[in-house]
């Protein structure tokens, strides 16, 4: 299973919020919905996605306002965010991008033109969650074929193992915790413990560090794993 790129509609119209999620899974994103500024705000703290679609009226606390606290916070200061708006003056569109905004969209908008401005933005933001072949030093992940390559050998992976060094593959050089490892790559309603994650870090780096390769999995102590 290739990681989807994630995708948060804040939009408190169920009707329109229903509407995009159908639209973007179609699309194969994964995509969370949430009615309520401040409710946004909490799950943004704890779960940052590829690409935001926030409502400019929103119960709790407004887009505008939620759009100028997610860019003061380091987590969130490069999010790429989409604001949708029903005011189609001038004016309001500059303060929503002066705030932090990428993009803008007027209600009622075409659903083909919001997601052509959704995958532009992603491919923008960052161009490896849209594209087959992931690089990363001399190891080559392929998602469509679902083959892993080192200096040229194919590497022979279980379908988690897969997963893990996609999603490392995604972002060289961070360092991502056990509970980040095993709320992306086995999904935060599959209930394993952070042993698993050593476990399949250790076959991962069995499989891939054939012969006396370097390895490009560290441990970061006390913090969990990076890649690269």
């Amino acid at each position: 299973m290739s990681h989807a790129p994630r995708v948060t509609v804040v939009e408190d119209e169920e009707a329109l919020s229903v509407l995009l999620r159908y639209n973007l899974e179609s699309e194969g994103y994964q995509v969370e919905t949430i009615l309520r500024g401040d409710e946004a705000e909490m799950t943004l703290r704890d779960n940052v996605p590829d690409l935001l679609i926030l409502d400019w009226m929103l119960p709790g606390v407004s887009g505008i306002e939620l759009c100028r606290r997610l860019r003061q916070r380091p987590e969130t200061e490069r999010l790429p965010i989409i604001m949708l708006t029903a005011r189609g003056e001038e004016s309001e569109r500059v303060r929503g991008l002066a705030v932090g905004a990428d993009d803008y969209v007027v209600k009622p908008f075409s659903t083909p033109e919001l997601l052509a401005r959704v995958k532009a933005m992603l491919r923008r933001a960052n161009p490896s969650v849209l594209s087959h072949i992931l690089k990363v030093g001399d190891l080559v992940l392929d998602r469509q074929q679902h083959r892993v390559y080192r200096t040229d050998k194919e590497v022979h992976l279980g379908p988690t193992e897969f997963r893990l060094l996609e999603y490392f593959m995604m972002a060289p050089g961070r360092v991502f915790s056990r509970s980040q490892l095993l709320d992306s790559v086995w999904g935060p309603d599959i209930y394993v413990d952070d042993r698993t994650v050593d476990v399949h870090i250790g076959r991962l780096r069995k499989a891939i560090n054939l012969g006396n390769s370097t390895d490009p999995i560290r441990t970061v102590r006390g913090a969990g794993y990076s890649f690269g």
